[in-house]
């Protein structure tokens, strides 16, 4: 990796963050994974929202962050995010699927994640409508994957 005084700058930074705002500030506008990293590892969900957000965030870490949890609404939102991650693929997008699902049986209704991975063509259309016949589906989340699915560019 190429260090460029951008990155050394949010290296720095790190060490001068006052509250939530300063971290979100920084989850938002860095493009060093290792200071992504050191922020993913605090407890502000906002800044993992902004974590997900942030095109420059490597797989692993966004695998990562599909683990953290801390209530339902901010919960859903962080899957939401993630599974409209470009950089998330291969295993770690199979693996939001299967939390996903996880999810559902739970009942947390993490819908607008379903429909995202709905978007997602690299998923089998098989596998979308299994998360919709789950317990903790409903008939309108059957009915946005179908629609979904159906604008899919690969249908």
């Amino acid at each position: 990796m190429t260090v460029t005084a951008d990155t050394t700058d949010d290296v720095e930074a790190l060490k001068h963050l006052h509250d939530g705002g300063d971290y979100r500030r920084l989850a938002e506008r860095t493009s060093n994974p290792e200071v992504l990293r050191q922020l993913a590892i605090g407890e502000y969900p906002f800044v993992w929202h902004a974590i997900a957000r942030n095109p420059a965030a490597p797989t692993d870490l966004l695998a990562a962050l599909a683990g953290r949890r801390q209530v339902v609404w901010n919960d859903n939102c962080l899957l939401q995010l993630l599974a409209a991650h470009p950089a998330l693929m291969g295993e770690a997008l199979e693996g939001l699927v299967d939390l996903v699902g996880d999810r559902l049986r739970e009942g947390d209704r993490p819908y607008a994640a379903v429909l995202e991975l709905a978007g997602r063509p690299e998923l089998p259309v098989e596998r979308l409508h299994r998360l919709g016949r789950l317990p903790g589906a409903s008939v309108r989340l059957r009915r946005g994957i179908s629609r979904v699915l159906a604008e899919r560019p690969d249908r």
